[in-house]
């Protein structure tokens, strides 16, 4: 007999008498032939039977060997299974007088599949005619609310299932409100079939509110006590919540570092606290990753890195990376400590060589950068995010004079304090389909190269998401950029505003927009930025079009210029991922000037905005 999960296995009352299946009418002749069979189910309601229908094809002994040819003594045994089974299921739906008769046949066509029919007899809708839980009103304030998690109310039917998910919905709700070690005894349905009603008595001991005590940690350590307590949202003395406590769960679980997480609560040694025990096993902490992408203007990139997730401990990951590409090649060492000091709280450090060579400059720079930031994740995407640093900067860059048409190359020293302040309104971090963004980046910066002198950035980022029903989403985005306090030609070219590529006005090549040097009309940069986008994304299950417009410019002064705007056109194709789409974009720039690219092609992860 299967076992369906029935929750009150003593329901049959003495006088009840038990329903049973009757024995299967077989009408076929040949009973040592294997024939195929098809099985319904009659004498339910719509509703009933939707309901039962999934568990029963999960258990049902006809519906998983429905494929193999059976002889007629075969079908029988399942068909009686399969009637014990219907029953079982009827009773945890509250019908405790339901009968079932399995009925097999052969088809009228010679060698035709059997018919197995399940004939099924409900009888009355049991209902509950009173539901008590005795000891809840020692909760106080809380009874009401705890009474009301509890799902299950006078006159509802004696569905087992939903009984399972009050009394969970009911343990739920007691952990929340600060009891912890709050106890369910033994549920009581006392059955009358007279009147075909029901009593459930579920007597419950909240046990007294709690709050939170230490964090201990158990078996080999691989983070401190002191670690995981500024990873938890609560501190000693805060109501206990158990949410709380699959918060933290959570949160372990997304530092990377762990296989499984076990948390245990305990007696505190404080009166009425609560201990929280922690076990961690740890994960593989070293990873080797590669990347390779493909712009029209940027050329190739190959990325290569090196990971040690715990390097410093605790969460002081470790990361060695080198790029080779068609313009830019670069080796790095690069320091991210997550929850430093508090929840969420990320230090970064950087050490970086570069060798870049781009039509608008070529550079050899060395920079080290620090910041403090708190960011999204996966996991918890947060509204607002910030970040703080610093940068040093040298760098021996190549660039073209334009009050002498000759080409230069001049040494830099630079610092740089940036800040970012966004906010994230969108529904997804990776793949967003309504919402909005907004963030701003400001930089003010020291620049020796022959005198000191200082200037600032500021760009300012929107974007917004507007769905058209289930598959279309509308798409927007603005980007505007200034830099005031020097002249452009002061600024290292590294420095400026360029605009164009992937990232940019598709259909133009990378940093193909904006002013050009007369001798070489390669892009000279500049201190005003304006970009714009707007693209529908239709998606067919995980496939995807994409149909885009961009524009954008770049001005020498400090302010944006609209009015010299240049368009970009062209269609996009996305692979959705459960990490992110994979994108090929494929442009055009319109109103096309000499030199321009005809077409531009896109490749990368995630959408271009």
């Amino acid at each position: 007999m299967p076992d369906i999960g029935v929750p009150w296995p003593d329901l049959q009352q003495p006088d009840a008498g038990k329903p049973i299946a009757q024995a299967p009418d077989t009408g076929i002749a040949d009973a040592a032939s294997e024939r195929r069979y098809t099985v319904e189910i009659t004498g339910l309601d719509a509703g009933t039977e939707e309901a039962i229908r999934p568990q029963f094809d999960q258990l049902s002994t006809l519906e998983q060997r429905r494929k193999e040819a059976a002889n007629a003594a075969q079908i029988d045994r399942r068909a009686r299974e399969d009637a014990d089974l219907l029953v079982e299921l009827l009773r945890s739906r509250g019908y405790y007088d339901a009968a079932v008769e399995a009925n097999v046949a052969a088809a009228p066509a010679a060698g035709g599949d059997v018919r197995v029919a399940l004939v099924a007899e409900p009888g009355p809708l049991y209902r509950f005619a009173g539901v008590a839980l005795p000891g809840i009103e020692q909760a106080g304030t809380d009874a009401e609310r705890l009474r009301s998690a509890f799902a299950i109310r006078p006159n509802d039917p004696v569905d087992a299932e939903k009984v399972n998910q009050a009394q969970q919905a009911l343990q739920v709700a007691l952990g929340r409100s600060g009891y912890a070690f709050a106890d369910l005894g033994k549920l009581d349905i006392e059955v009358d079939h007279t009147a075909h009603t029901a009593s459930l008595i579920l007597p419950v001991n909240p046990n007294g509110e709690r709050q939170f005590g230490r964090i201990l940690v158990e078996g080999r350590p691989l983070f401190s006590a002191r670690h995981i307590q500024a990873i938890a949202r609560f501190h000693p003395g805060d109501a206990y919540r158990a949410d709380q406590i699959e918060d933290l769960r959570r949160a372990l679980v997304a530092t990377g570092l762990v296989s499984a997480v076990t948390l245990r609560t305990v007696e505190g040694k404080a009166p009425k606290t609560v201990d929280v025990l922690v076990s961690l096993e740890r994960a593989p902490m070293r990873t080797i990753a590669g990347e390779a992408g493909y712009g029209t203007g940027e050329g190739i990139r190959l990325e290569a890195s090196w990971q040690h997730r715990n390097l410093i401990s605790p969460e002081g990951a470790v990361t060695i990376r080198g790029v080779l590409g068609t313009q830019e090649q670069s080796l790095s060492a690069i320091l991210r400590m997550n929850d430093f000091r508090r929840r969420d709280q990320v230090l970064n450090a950087q050490v970086a060589a570069s060798n870049i060579d781009r039509p608008a400059y070529a550079a050899r720079t060395f920079q080290m950068a620090a910041s403090l930031e708190r960011q999204s994740n996966i996991i918890w995407q947060k509204k607002w995010t910030w970040s703080v640093g610093g940068e040093l900067v040298a760098t021996d860059e190549r660039d073209i004079d334009l009050k002498t048409d000759t080409t230069r190359t001049r040494t830099f020293l630079i610092m740089a304090a940036p800040a970012t302040l966004a906010y994230d309104g969108s529904n997804d971090l990776l793949d967003p389909t309504s919402g909005y963004r907004l963030s701003a980046r400001f930089s003010p910066e020291l620049s020796l190269q022959n005198v000191v002198f200082g200037y600032s950035r500021l760009q300012i980022d929107a974007s917004f998401y507007q769905p058209l029903g289930a598959r279309v989403t509308i798409a927007g985005r603005a980007r505007l950029g200034t830099i005031f306090g020097a002249s452009r030609d002061q600024i290292a070219p590294s420095r400026r505003f360029y605009a164009g590529g992937g990232g940019s006005v598709r259909g133009f090549g990378y940093q193909e927009l904006g002013p050009k040097d007369p001798v070489f009309h390669d892009p000279i940069g500049g201190r005003g930025l304006a970009e714009f986008a707007i693209e529908a994304r239709v998606r067919f299950g995980n496939w995807g079009i994409v149909p885009f417009l961009d524009a954008g410019n770049i001005s020498t002064t400090p302010f944006p210029k609209f009015d010299a705007l240049r368009f970009g056109t062209g269609l996009g194709v996305r692979y959705h991922t459960r990490f992110g789409p994979i994108r090929v974009d494929v442009g055009t720039p319109l109103a096309r000037q000499a030199g321009e690219s005809r077409i531009a092609v896109y490749v990368s992860l995630g959408q271009a905005f």
